[in-house]
């Protein structure tokens, strides 16, 4: 059998009977199927009566694929039936099409079959946890700057300039609102839109029309807002898994700062114990490892489930086996690398498992990663015309079309062995996370 396509028998930690899932979810976040690790999260068993749907875009992918294995494995899948999936996170919602970390873009990915559902949490200025990507992002992920609370914004609309002679663009478009500015009740006065700006704007409708032609501005009109607590009742009553990110200030890390820092993820973890949601639906996500330890010391339950995302460092070696062990003895569990940290290409053009993650997974840590579909169409070794790209950079010389996308996927499943995939548009994660036996 090609490699990639191993049997799913031959895997650990697989499905052992018609509901229980043993291992291969999400927010067990452990490494194998050791006794020593916390119970792995429940299927997911939604009280909404959504069913699942995939609409066309996997089978558009598949459509692009060249013919092999793993097309044809693919498209034996094709009547289904699907369902949720705790492989298949979807990221600050569907943000291929739906403003992210609205209402809407989250329903679309529970209408997807995503297990788990992302909240990125930032604060307002009177404190209340709120579901946004960044602490001062409003000015491209809402309509602010449209609005009268624009008077509030950290930094107002700046337009761009240009050298009078060569037009030559000399300082970007730009606009700081954060979270922070506002409180809670003018925070709920706006309205999400698609993430975008237009550098070389000199108006504010010329640098918010700026939606790359690859996502849409379709179901932009009005994206609903969510605040943390929201999320919570929303994921709970869909019957997804939570995997909230604290994000982080961007302020200098003096005391007083890292003091504040803990309170955030205090006042984060509280929320879910007050709501009464189990350690077992619900992942905590930091790029701080300082609060995936604060977690641990103080709800082992919880902190065990938790997530170390972690980022590319300039000319930083991989780190070591021994590293990645001491990391466990901590109580890491799950580490979160982006894609291009985990595979690579080798000199035939084929998809391998980088050092990086055969380290951390000899080590017994679980991978997940992050983010499928963010990056734009792929034509001949290149993104919409860019010769790079953040997630997929390394891989692109052996990407010709969008149909190579799956190819990721499966590499990313079959050969790092990853527990799940961020993903802006989660029917794509879904459908091959059912085809392959991953729920």
């Amino acid at each position: 059998m090609p490699e990639g396509l191993e049997s799913c028998a031959n895997r650990r930690c697989l499905k052992r009977g018609p509901t229980l899932i043993v291992c291969l979810t999400l927010i067990s976040l452990v490494g194998g199927c050791n006794v020593m690790h916390p119970k792995p999260l429940r299927e997911p068993s939604r009280s909404d009566p959504v069913a699942i749907q995939l609409g066309p875009r996997p089978f558009y992918l598949m459509s692009r694929m060249e013919p092999g294995a793993l097309r044809e494995r693919l498209e034996a899948c094709s009547q289904g039936p699907f369902r949720a999936s705790p492989f298949s996170i979807g990221h600050r919602g569907a943000p291929l099409q739906f403003p992210e970390h609205t209402r809407e873009s989250y329903l679309a990915a529970a209408r997807m079959g995503a297990g788990s559902i992302e909240c990125d949490v930032t604060f307002t200025a009177d404190h209340a946890l709120v579901c946004r990507h960044a602490q001062c992002d409003l000015a491209t992920t809402t309509d602010i700057l449209e609005t009268p609370l624009a008077a509030r914004c950290s930094e107002g609309f700046r337009p761009a300039t240009f050298d009078a002679e060569s037009g030559e663009l000399l300082r970007p478009a730009s606009a700081r609102c954060c979270t922070d500015d506002l409180s809670l009740g003018e925070f709920r006065k706006l309205e999400g839109r698609m993430d975008a700006s237009n550098p070389r704007a000199t108006t504010i409708a010329e640098y918010l029309d700026a939606t790359p032609a690859w996502r849409t501005d379709l179901y932009s009109n009005g994206g609903t807002l969510m605040t943390h607590a929201e999320s919570i009742e929303l994921f709970r009553g869909l019957g997804v898994s939570m995997i909230p990110e604290l994000k982080s200030t961007g302020f200098d890390r003096s005391d007083e700062d890292r003091h504040a820092s803990r309170d955030r993820a205090k006042r984060l973890l509280d929320a879910y114990r007050e709501a009464g949601v189990p350690p077992e639906d619900v992942a905590f996500q930091s790029f701080d490892a300082d609060d995936i330890r604060f977690w641990i010391d103080i709800a082992p339950a919880y902190g065990a489930r938790a997530i170390w995302l972690t980022q590319p460092a300039p000319s930083s070696p991989t780190p070591s086996t021994a590293e990645f062990e001491a990391l466990w003895r901590e109580g890491f569990r799950t580490i979160a690398p982006p894609i291009s940290m985990l595979l690579r290409l080798d000199e035939e053009g084929i998809l391998r498992a980088t050092e990086y993650a055969k380290r951390a997974r000899a080590a017994g840590l679980e991978i997940i990663t992050w983010t499928l579909e963010r990056s734009g169409r792929i034509r001949d070794g290149r993104i919409e015309g860019r010769a790079s790209d953040f997630y997929l950079g390394p891989l692109l010389p052996g990407l010709v079309d969008d149909g190579d996308i799956y190819r990721i996927v499966d590499a990313l499943a079959q050969k790092v062995k990853i527990r799940a995939l961020f993903s802006d548009w989660p029917a794509t994660t879904t459908y091959y996370a059912n085809c392959l036996g991953l729920d």
